[in-house]
């Protein structure tokens, strides 16, 4: 039995599409991202159970930032490791976005260089943690 898969042609490979995250402020998180990476507003709405969602991204993928209860979101929903650990982001240029993150109020942390590249982590204003790669 082959230990991998053959990997599928590039017209057909899968990929993320989007990552959708409970936020206490969409607006908020939207802006910190658009701030932060230069991403734009694809779309925003209604959303599930009285909710709204707004989507930050690029061309090729979103976070959908969803809220349902506002400021009023439980700390517990943020815990971390619940359901995942990080979002992983790619950037070409490591140093110009920690100092986004500083200039945004954030505080990175676990700076690394590792073969293939560098990255460190932060936490969002909910406590959702973030890490950021280069492979430049």
């Amino acid at each position: 039995m082959p230990t991998s898969l053959p990997l599928p042609s590039a017209r057909f490979a899968p990929f993320l599409e989007h990552v959708n995250l409970t936020v206490r402020d969409p607006h908020r998180s939207a802006q910190l991202f658009i701030t932060l990476f230069d991403w734009y507003v694809r779309w925003e709405g209604p959303a599930l159970n009285g909710g709204r969602t707004v989507h930050v991204g690029d061309d090729r993928f979103y976070l959908a930032l969803y809220t349902q209860f506002g400021m009023e979101t439980p700390p517990e929903t943020f815990r971390k490791g619940r359901p995942f650990n990080h979002i992983g982001i790619v950037v070409s240029d490591i140093d110009a976005v920690e100092r986004r993150v500083e200039s945004a109020g954030l505080v990175p942390f676990s700076h690394g260089d590792y073969d293939p590249g560098r990255r460190f982590y932060f936490f969002d204003p909910d406590g959702i943690e973030f890490e950021i790669v280069s492979y430049d």
